[in-house]
């Protein structure tokens, strides 16, 4: 019996000191959940965090824009875009519109974006867009702005929610207001930080390249059937501006007071156009007669010839559609592509 009281004392000594050792050891708990089960709690957790994400994307969203506030729920699936620049940030965030505006050249959508919209029901004109056209396509987002549909926006408003931009040339503030209203705030900052490493690129390259002579001035000139055009601001304008070019002074004074175009109908006037590089287009190229017209006198004037530009040989014709047009996020990109091709800086 002595023997076997010695037996369990010794016993009771080895299970003492085993768990003396295993507390030791720190916090962890003696006994772990089977792989079964912790990989249970894990897929629990996974698709709680996605009932959470969507729960919060079909939450009703108000989005304020020039026209007013705009409540908007979950993400629209059939949008209608009312203007070039929408049409083109659609495609730029990888959103198919059920209905676009006709484009102004190149009939019925710019060649650069035609594949991405092909087959797209045509709502009209971006000036005098087809209200019951747009209100049999169901839309449940239609993109409009404020300069070309002011007078309709109470009726786009009744057909579906509708979010305004003030005019149809800022294209990162179309990218901005996009995203928000199609909830895809995330993609449209990302194409806007694209944008802004692109500028920065730029200005880096062009300042090292031109050093002292930079920044330099720069003019968006137009000719057309019966007038010359200066883009002071504008579309190009704006973009010329964030990229580092300057204005001369004359322009400088027009752009302050908010000028966008200038339009000149006397030859007298060309020295108004003057920088030390031209950017032109004709509008129509080919196929007025009156606008080539137009573009052989006054660049055959002895006042052009006296130009900055013109006896730099700084002057480059440019792709209309791209730099006046469009007004969109890619169309940027690729007027940018031009810049960087003209004074030959690698990309």
């Amino acid at each position: 019996m002595f023997r076997t009281k010695k037996v369990l004392f010794t016993i009771s000594c080895i299970l003492v000191l085993m768990f003396v050792v295993v507390g030791c050891g720190g916090n962890e708990p003696l006994v772990e959940a089977p792989q079964e089960e912790k990989a249970e709690n894990s897929t629990e957790e996974q698709e709680k965090k996605v009932n959470e994400a969507e729960e919060q994307t079909e939450q009703a969203r108000v989005i304020e824009h020039v026209m007013g506030k705009t409540e908007i729920t979950g993400t629209p699936q059939r949008i209608v875009t009312l203007y070039q620049g929408a049409n083109d940030v659609a495609v730029a965030l990888g959103v198919k519109p059920v209905g676009i505006v006709e484009s102004w050249l190149q009939q019925p959508i710019y060649e650069y974006i035609r594949a991405d919209l092909d087959g797209i029901p045509i709502v009209g004109q971006e000036t005098q867009p087809n209200l019951e056209e747009i209100a049999k396509l169901k839309p449940d987002l239609i993109i409009a702005s404020k300069l070309r549909h002011e007078k309709i926006y109470e009726q786009l408003s009744q057909i579906a929610p509708t979010v305004t931009h003030e005019t149809v040339f800022k294209f990162k503030e179309t990218v901005d207001l996009m995203g928000k209203a199609m909830n895809k705030e995330a993609e449209a900052q990302k194409l806007l930080s694209d944008w802004e490493s692109r500028v920065a690129d730029f200005k880096t390259k062009i300042s090292a390249k031109l050093g002292s002579e930079w920044p330099i001035e720069a003019s968006v000139l137009n000719f057309r059937a019966d007038h010359a055009r200066i883009y002071v601001t504008g579309y190009a304008g704006d973009i010329l501006n964030e990229l580092g070019f300057v204005r001369s002074e004359y322009q400088q004074a027009e752009a302050d007071k908010g000028t966008v175009v200038v339009s000149l109908t006397d030859k007298e006037s060309i020295p108004s156009m003057d920088a030390e590089v031209f950017f032109l287009f004709l509008s129509d190229p080919g196929e007025d007669t009156a606008v080539q017209k137009t573009y052989e006198e006054w660049t055959t004037h002895p006042l052009w010839n006296n130009l900055t530009a013109v006896k730099a040989e700084q002057v480059y014709q440019i792709d209309e559609v791209a730099w006046n047009m469009a007004g969109g996020f890619i169309s940027a990109n690729t007027m940018l592509d031009q810049l960087y091709e003209h004074f030959g800086l690698e990309k």
